[in-house]
């Protein structure tokens, strides 16, 4: 395929980027509104969030059992969505070890996981007919791990913790942090019942603030409140956090997969970083994604239309032929490392989680053990802070302590350059990968530095293009409709767009964005909210995205 470019000048994202929107972010109490009091309240009911509410509860209750006086503690969890797991993705592979940490009385069958892995293949796709078997990376072998779905997971977690008294208010997007002096004491909610005008309806609720000794900042990918916070305190890291955007279908199909696979290669060209994947969840269901870097320098960029393409490749096609597609969704993903961490992730009654801390492998693919651990070591901070009567950044300095000491900090140091070593292509990235794998991450002995995915021109470029036909291959308005998007047509928009964006950023948002939200109609940038499934990938490159009412977005039940 070529890659002939058009004479269209570089268009540097970053330029239109609108700021963010720190004065509506970062609040203080309000006196006389409404307001809930907990101890302690985990924002996000994902994996993080929720492993961190029940180690917290467990240790609790037998401080309870003991005499001790935190028994009695209160722990809240909000999410955003109107059901537990209904805005999660992920691949999933998991690696158990958070599960067996947590409940290490449980057998591997009675844990929410689809199946073992038993039998791996990597190919490397030279164009779009032909198929290349090559070793698997040592860093992604999966012998011992398990496919599962995180939407299960998730739904899972949320029991075991409501068992232990864990309060989980689900539909209660937090919207700003509550902020007194340098400390963080917890969050307001979003409204709901707003007109497209943001005036109140006859369904208006206001918001709640929920007030908290400590706040856990579990948002997932983008975490809008943990981007605030850092950016408020000035917190940076060695490099900015780097992105991927991932497209992921699920199918029942005819024929059964035996194994996970994964590819690297067509339909991305080798200046692109990214790959896609193929796991069994059981007998005809199968779950299928592209996941890619949104460095990439192209303006036509479109993921959701490259794993269209790649769904008519040979290796792809005769196993959904037949099948039909079930569950559509979309998610970014924190892709920079250990260099991109965060400075710290602490503060005076605040401490960071997971995917918004950027706790993500690359090279291995995984990211939900770390995000479970991180929820794990979080709650034992909090709970040594809480037993001090000191919830000061000085006491939960102790979680970054665990972190770094734990393998999230060995895995995500060992390594820390293998994603960066990409930036000049697939070919030289894969070559410095191998050598870092070989010494344990001293090559090259220095920090990779990357820009900002905003921050990268973009030039337009040739990439495959493919006709939906409504059975193999559909387009992003059939794929939302796919991914139970819940949101009311009626509702005031979240999207925080730039006062000026040319014909050619409008056409890259429109690319960009697997859901449709926007257009270029002629010269100008049309805008539709309501398709929206809370995927960050403009939060990333273009228009800031903010909480919306309580139970809008995709409501996904197996991804």
């Amino acid at each position: 395929m070529s890659r002939a470019t058009t004479g269209v000048a570089d268009l540097v994202p970053a330029r239109h980027q609108p700021a963010l929107p720190l004065d509506r972010l970062l609040v203080s109490p309000a006196p006389d509104g409404e307001r809930v009091e907990v101890d302690v309240l985990f924002v996000g009911a994902g994996p993080a969030g929720l492993a961190g509410a029940i180690e917290l509860a467990r240790l609790a209750r037998r401080d309870g059992e003991a005499g001790g006086p935190l028994g009695g503690l209160t722990i809240a969890v909000l999410e955003k969505a109107d059901g537990l797991g209904e805005h999660c993705l992920s691949g999933a592979i998991v690696n158990p070890v958070a599960f067996r940490e947590l409940f290490p009385d449980r057998a591997p069958q009675d844990l929410p996981f689809r199946g073992p892995v038993t039998r791996e293949a990597v190919y490397f796709l030279p164009g779009p007919r032909r198929a290349v078997r090559v070793p698997v990376p040592p860093t992604m072998r999966n012998h011992g791990f398990y496919v599962a779905s995180i939407c299960e997971l998730v739904r899972w977690l949320g029991e075991q913790a409501e068992s232990l008294g864990v309060q989980i208010f689900t539909g209660f997007p937090a919207a700003a942090l509550l902020v007194d002096g340098t400390r963080v004491a917890g969050v307001r909610t979003a409204p709901s019942g707003l007109d497209r005008a943001g005036q109140p309806t006859a369904s208006y609720l206001p918001p709640t603030d929920v007030v908290a000794r400590v706040t856990a900042l579990a948002e997932g990918t983008r975490g809008l409140l943990a981007q605030a916070y850092l950016a408020w305190q000035r917190i940076g890291s060695a490099n900015p956090q780097i992105y991927a955007l991932g497209v992921k279908e699920v199918w029942e199909t005819a024929r059964p997969l035996d194994r996970v696979l994964h590819t690297l290669g067509w339909p991305l060209p080798p200046d692109v970083f990214g790959g896609s994947f193929a796991y069994p969840l059981g007998p005809g269901l199968v779950a299928l994604g592209l996941v890619v870097g949104l460095d990439a320098p192209d303006l036509d960029l479109d993921v959701h239309e490259l794993l269209q393409c790649l769904k008519l490749h040979p290796l792809f096609r005769p196993l959904l032929e037949g099948g039909r597609l079930v569950e559509w969704g979309a998610k970014t993903i924190p892709e920079g490392g250990y260099h991109s961490l965060p400075a710290r992730r602490h503060g005076d009654g605040v401490v960071i989680l997971g995917d918004s801390a950027g706790f993500v492998d690359v090279p291995s693919l995984k990211g939900i053990h770390y995000a479970m651990h991180s929820g794990i070591l979080a709650a034992r901070a909090i709970f040594a802070a809480l037993q001090r009567g000191d919830v000061s950044a000085a006491a939960l300095a102790a979680y970054d302590r665990m972190v770094e000491e734990s393998f999230i900090g060995r895995d995500l140091y060992r390594r820390r350059n293998m994603r960066l070593a990409f930036r000049h292509g697939l070919y030289r990235g894969a070559l410095e990968a191998a050598l870092m794998t070989l010494t344990r991450g001293a090559f090259p002995g220095r920090r990779i530095a990357v820009p900002a995915d905003a921050a990268v021109p973009r030039r337009r470029n040739r990439l495959p293009r493919c006709a939906p036909d409504g059975r193999l291959t559909f387009g992003k308005l059939d794929a939302v409709y796919r991914s139970g998007n819940a949101t009311r047509d009626t509702i005031p928009s979240h999207l925080v767009v730039g006062p000026d964006v040319p014909p050619e950023l409008a056409e890259f948002y429109a690319h960009m964005c697997p859901a449709g939200v926007y257009e270029r109609q002629g010269d100008r940038l049309v805008v539709n909210p309501p398709n929206c499934i809370d995927c960050k990938a403009t939060d990333v490159l273009g228009p800031r995205w903010t909480p919306r009412e309580g139970g809008s977005g995709p409501r996904y039940r197996l991804m």
